[in-house]
C-alpha cells in the first residue's frame, strides 16, 4: 500500500508464494488509507482536548499574500508529524507525504514539502515567531511550575555543523575540537525532563555574559508564585556577573568553580585545617568563605573530595600556589577527585552536595533531544530558522512527555522507547456506515 503504479496487481486478485513458513496469500489495496503511525491519533486527542494544539496553531504568526501558499495548518502540522517521527533533517518530511490517515485528523488538506516548510519558516517574522514560541513553551510547562518548589536547571550544550551556516564559528567544542558550531544554552525544570526555554547562539557564545540574558528574561517573566526555589548551573556560572544579578533579585542559586589560582588556596588551607565531613557518594566536604579577584563581596563555598584508587609519588614540580600538595603520608599522596560549589542556601554540605548531584539529569535532557529528537539536526543556512525549529522541537518534546506520563506516571521514558511503544504501529484506516475507524 503506498503510491498507486500501473505494475500494481488489481485487488482482486490474490498472488500464492511459497516461504519457508509455508504458503500465504498477498493481495494490494491500491485504495487504502494507511500510516506508518497508527497511535498518532491517541497523541493527537490528547492535543484536542488540552487546547494546547488549537491555541498553538491560531497565535501562530504564519501569514502569507500569495492564494496558493500552503495552508498554515498545514505547515504546523507537517513539523508536528516530522518532529514526532524522530526526523534530524527536513529532507526526512518526504517520507510523511505519504501518509493519508494522520493529516486529516490534524485538520490538515496535505503535507507539504520540505521546501515549502523551509520557506514557511524563512517567512515569519523572527522576533514575532520567537515570543510565540517561548509563550507556548511556557504554556505547555505553567502548571507544573505552580504546584510547588521546583528547581531551574540552566547549561549549554554543542551542535557541530559542517557547512556554511549564519553564525558556524570555531568554540568551546571538547568532543570535536576546531569544528564550527551552534551554542544551545537551555534551562529545564529539575527531574520532570520538562523544557522552559532555549537559545541558539554561535559557537563562540558559550560564556555566561552571552547566555544569562534569555535566563533573566525567562526568570523576569515568571509570577512570583512560578518563581523557582534554585537556579542550579555548571562552571559558565561561577562568576560574578551570574552571582550578583541573582542576589539582586533574592534567587537562591547553586553552581560550580572553576579552580583557579584563588580556589586552589582555598583548599590547599582545607585539607590541613578543615574537619571533613560526610558528603555522600564517597565524597567527604568543607566549608569556607572566600573573596575571589572580581568578586564584590565574600561568599561561602563547599569544597568536596573523593579519594581515587591507588597513590602516586609526590611531585615537587610547579609553584608552590598551584600545586595541590594533599600530603596522606611522609613519602606519598593520595590523589582526590575536587569539586567547589557556591550555594546561596545555608544548607547542610550533605544536601548541598546532593542536590547538586541531581544536576547530572539535566545531560540526560541534553542527550535525549540531540540523539533521539531533532536538536542535533534541522540545520540551514540561516540562524533564524535553527533558533525557530530548536523551540520547536523542544515544544514537541514537552507535549509528547506530558503524553506519555499520563500513560506511565511513575517515571521518564525516553522516546528511544515511548515511540515504539505509543506512536508507531501500521494502521489503516476504513469507512463504513458513516463512521471511520
Amino acid at each position: 500500500m503506498g503510491e498507486q503504479h500501473d505494475l500494481v496487481v488489481p485487488s482482486d486478485e490474490r498472488v500464492g508464494l511459497d516461504t519457508y513458513a509455508g504458503k500465504i496469500h498477498v493481495e494490494w489495496d491500491p485504495q487504502a488509507a494507511v500510516t506508518p503511525l497508527g497511535q498518532l491519533p491517541f497523541f493527537i486527542s490528547f492535543l484536542k482536548v488540552s487546547g494546547l494544539y488549537d491555541d498553538f496553531v491560531a497565535s501562530c504568526p504564519l501569514s502569507y499574500a500569495s492564494p496558493n501558499a500552503p495552508a498554515k495548518r498545514d505547515v504546523l502540522g507537517t513539523l508536528l508529524m516530522s518532529i514526532l517521527a524522530g526526523h534530524h533533517r527536513y529532507a526526512h518530511i518526504t517520507s510523511l507525504r505519504f501518509d493519508a490517515v494522520n493529516p486529516e485528523l490534524l485538520g490538515m488538506s496535505r503535507v507539504i514539502s520540505e521546501d515549502a516548510t523551509r520557506r514557511a519558516l524563512k517567512a515569519m517574522d523572527e522576533e514575532a515567531a520567537i515570543a510565540w514560541l517561548d509563550d507556548q513553551l511556557h504554556t505547555s510547562t505553567a502548571s507544573a511550575l505552580s504546584l510547588g518548589s521546583w528547581i531551574l536547571d540552566t547549561d549549554t550544550t554543542v551542535k557541530c555543523l559542517y557547512g556554511k551556516q549564519e553564525g558556524a564559528v570555531v568554540g568551546y567544542n571538547p568532543q570535536k575540537k576546531g569544528r564550527p558550531s551552534h551554542n544551545y544554552h537551555s534551562c529545564f525544570m529539575g527531574n520532570t525532563r520538562l523544557a522552559l526555554t532555549v537559545e541558539v547562539n554561535p559557537g563562540n557564545r558559550q560564556a555566561a555574559s552571552h547566555v544569562t540574558p534569555s535566563l533573566w528574561r525567562y526568570y523576569d517573566g515568571l509570577a512570583d508564585n512560578q518563581k523557582p526555589a534554585l537556579i542550579r548551573g555548571d562552571l559558565f556560572l561561577g562568576n560574578e556577573g551570574f552571582l550578583a544579578a541573582a542576589e539582586q533579585r533574592g534567587a537562591h542559586y547553586l553552581t560550580k568553580l572553576r579552580m583557579t589560582t584563588g580556589v586552589k588556596r582555598c583548599m590547599t588551607r582545607l585539607f590541613r585545617q578543615a574537619d571533613w565531613v560526610d558528603a555522600g557518594k564517597g565524597f567527604e566536604g568543607a566549608e569556607s568563605r572566600l573573596k575571589l579577584t572580581g568578586w564584590s563581596q565574600e561568599r561561602r563555598v563547599i569544597v568536596l573530595r573523593r579519594p581515587l584508587a591507588g597513590e602516586v609519588a609526590l611531585a615537587d614540580e610547579g609553584p608552590v600556589q598551584l600545586r595541590l600538595a594533599f600530603i596522606d603520608g611522609p613519602a606519598t599522596m593520595r590523589r582526590y577527585e575536587y569539586a567547589v560549589l557556591v550555594p546561596s542556601l545555608p544548607s547542610e554540605i550533605l544536601t548541598l552536595a546532593q542536590l547538586y548531584r541531581d544536576r547530572a539529569d539535566c545531560e540526560n535532557c541534553f542527550d535525549e533531544l540531540k540523539n533521539q529528537w531533532g536538536w542535533d539536526g534541522y540545520t540551514t543556512k540561516e540562524l533564524k530558522c535553527c533558533r525557530l525549529t530548536s523551540r520547536l522541537v523542544a515544544l514537541v518534546y514537552n507535549w509528547w512527555n506530558l503524553f506519555v506520563r499520563l500513560a506511565q506516571p511513575q517515571k521518564h521514558a525516553e522516546a528511544i522507547t515511548s515511540r515504539p511503544l505509543l506512536l508507531h504501529g501500521v494502521a489503516r484506516q476504513t469507512r463504513h456506515a458513516g463512521q471511520t475507524n
